[in-house]
Order: structure tokens, then C-alpha cells, then sequence
């Protein structure tokens, strides 16, 4: 008898080195043709300003030398005569590779379509961008179960009964994690809400800083002094926020005193010299300017306006030169600023008809 006529689990040797052969052939036929669509697609894709087709070149890229080299196998497996039994482990074997690859072409896709995303949103449309983020995630976490079901479902075991004995178990595992949990629903909160998105200015009780980074479970400020401010998102939403970036104008009330020596046709003219002051600086509208009462040692005025934009910096540019010009035309006018003072009155002598005041 031939040697390679011998028997093998059921087929002679020859059969096993056609099928060994059929094998090699096949993986480095789709090596070849992997890496010539590849390229073929690359040139067509620098031709194209679409990002599509980059998507796809990306995507193949990404295909795994092991899974070709199991489809190449069971195809070679097809040229025996295999027992039912192990055909139907091969078979399943390779079934649940081709989804786990399927998957990672999938989850390949996600992540380059959410990158770009960022990449062409993130200035543009915070918010957007935010909220992406937090799909993106989702999505990806929806593809992994969905798999795990599929291979569950090709393995044979009943989805339904475990879908329904998850849902009891989950139950414990909810109320084990339940601040993870809190967490993860707060950051889906913060990206369908949008109380703030990354770059806005906030103030959380006493800490203010820019939004840096919102993730599924904490969100990062990056506070004026340079450090890293990290909250819980849970905590974050169960806080009061005040988002600056929101604010279109900005409302500013000062005063200022002056001293009870000033006459009364001076104290008249006050409110129209702040008024005049103050219309004459851009991006301001003027609200009022009123003697506001008696102070211990000064006659007190409010005066309000607002700055027509949220910006701190020109905020303060434009009431450094309202004050400049407040000391410039009371100079000008001769009025006087208060400043702390107090007058005491001493009796020297009991016989004494008269009453000399000291005051300081």
C-alpha cells in the first residue's frame, strides 16, 4: 500500500497535503489581494476629497492576519470528508471569527467617523462635539454586546432564557455599582442636556475653570492657577453651575463716594458727567447713575452699565477707563472722592461756653 494512500481520520495523506497546499495558497492569495485593494484604493482615495473612501482603506487595513488565515483554513478543510461533529465545531469556530472581525471592522469605522467628527466639530460645534463623544461610546458598547449575543446565539444557547436571567442579575450589579452607574447616566445627561461642552467657563460652587475633558465618569476643569479640577459627574450636575461662556453681556454695578463738602449744583451734574463717561466707551450701554444715599463719611453714588460682551478682559479695560475717566473730570470740576474720616467734638472745660471741633 502507498504511503500516501494511508488513512488519516477518515481521508488518505494525499488529501491532507492537497488540502495543507490549498490552505497556503489561499492565505497568500487573500495577503495579495488584501494589500493590492489596499493600494488600488489608496491611490483612488488621494484622488478624491471625500472621506469615505479613506474610511474604507483604513478600515481594510485593519484586517487581521489571523482571521485570513482561518477562512483560508476551513476553505481548505472543505476538500475532506470530515466526521459531522468536528465540521460543526470548524464550522462554528470560523463563523465566530468572521463576526469578532466583523466587529473590529466595525468598531474601526466608529472610531475614525467620531475622530473626524472632533476633529472638524470641535470649535465650531462644542456642544456637537460633546454629545458625539458620549455616542460614540454607546455605539460601540451596543456593537461588542450585539456580538457577544451573535457567537452566544452560533454556540447554541438559548438568548432569550439569558437575556431574562441577566435582567434579574443585573439588578445586583446595578445596586453594586450604582455610583459608577449615576456617573455614566450624568455624563449622558451632560452631552443631551448641555449645561456646559468642552471649552466653556464655569463656576461650581467656589471653583471655576475651563472645561477640559467630559468623560463617562468624571468631568476636568482646568482651573486659573493651572491645576487640574476633576468632579464626578454626578456630583458636577448636583452642584450649581454657573456657565460664563452662555453670557452675552455683562451687567456691572460700582459706586463711589464723595465728600459732604461738595454744593449741591455739582452733586446735580454728577449722574450726567458718569453718563457721558460712560457712552463714550464702545461696546457699553449706559442703564442708570443715581446719588444714592447718606454714607458715614460720603455721599454715596450706584452707578450701573453693561459691557455688550461676556469677554473679562475687555470688561475690565472699559472700567479701567471709566474710572480714569471719573478722576479725570472730577479733578477737572473740583469734586472731591471721600475717604474715611471722623469728627469729635471736645468740651475742654465745663465753664467753657464754647465748643472747639477737631476733626481728622
Amino acid at each position: 500500500m502507498n504511503f500516501l494512500e494511508e488513512i488519516f481520520f477518515g481521508n488518505p495523506l494525499y488529501d491532507w497535503l492537497v488540502a495543507a497546499v490549498i490552505v497556503v495558497a489561499l492565505v497568500l492569495s487573500l495577503q495579495f489581494v488584501k494589500r493590492l485593494l489596499i493600494r488600488r484604493l489608496t491611490k483612488l482615495a488621494g484622488k478624491t476629497a471625500a472621506r469615505l473612501d479613506d474610511f474604507i482603506v483604513d478600515i481594510l487595513s485593519h484586517t487581521r492576519y489571523l482571521f485570513l488565515f482561518i477562512l483560508a483554513l476551513y476553505l481548505g478543510l472543505q476538500y475532506l470528508e470530515l466526521p459531522p461533529k468536528p465540521t460543526r465545531y470548524i464550522t462554528h469556530f470560523t463563523i465566530i471569527v468572521l463576526l469578532v472581525q466583523v466587529a473590529l471592522w466595525g468598531n474601526r469605522g466608529i472610531v475614525l467617523w467620531l475622530s473626524d467628527y472632533l476633529k472638524r466639530h470641535k470649535e465650531s460645534d462644542p456642544a456637537g462635539a460633546t454629545t458625539m463623544a458620549v455616542m460614540g461610546f454607546i455605539a460601540r458598547v451596543v456593537l461588542w454586546s450585539v456580538l457577544v449575543l451573535m457567537i452566544l446565539d452560533n454556540l447554541g444557547f438559548n438568548i432569550t432564557a439569558l437575556v431574562a436571567s441577566l435582567g434579574v442579575g443585573g439588578i445586583a450589579v446595578a445596586l453594586a455599582v450604582q455610583n459608577i452607574l449615576g456617573d455614566i447616566f450624568a455624563s449622558l445627561s451632560i452631552a443631551l442636556d448641555k449645561p456646559f461642552v468642552i471649552g466653556d467657563f464655569i463656576i461650581v460652587d467656589d471653583i471655576l475653570g475651563t472645561v477640559e475633558y467630559i468623560g463617562l465618569k468624571t468631568t476636568r476643569l482646568r482651573s486659573l492657577g493651572g491645576e487640574q479640577i476633576v468632579f464626578s459627574n454626578a456630583e458636577l450636575l448636583n452642584s450649581r453651575i454657573r456657565n460664563y461662556k452662555r453670557m452675552f453681556e455683562r451687567r456691572i454695578v460700582f459706586g463711589f463716594g464723595i465728600v459732604y463738602q461738595t454744593p449741591h449744583e455739582k452733586l446735580v451734574r454728577i449722574p450726567g458727567m458718569i453718563r457721558e463717561i460712560i457712552e463714550t466707551q464702545e461696546k457699553t450701554r449706559f442703564d442708570r447713575a443715581h446719588f444714592k444715599g447718606y454714607g458715614d463719611s460720603s455721599l454715596d453714588f450706584e452707578v450701573v452699565y453693561y459691557v455688550l460682551h461676556p469677554d473679562y478682559n475687555l470688561y475690565m479695560d472699559i472700567q479701567q477707563a471709566v474710572n480714569l475717566g471719573i478722576f479725570q473730570k472730577f479733578a477737572q470740576q473740583g469734586i472731591d472722592f471721600a475717604y474715611p474720616t471722623r469728627t469729635i467734638y471736645v468740651n475742654r472745660s465745663e465753664s467753657s461756653s464754647g465748643v472747639e471741633a477737631d476733626s481728622r
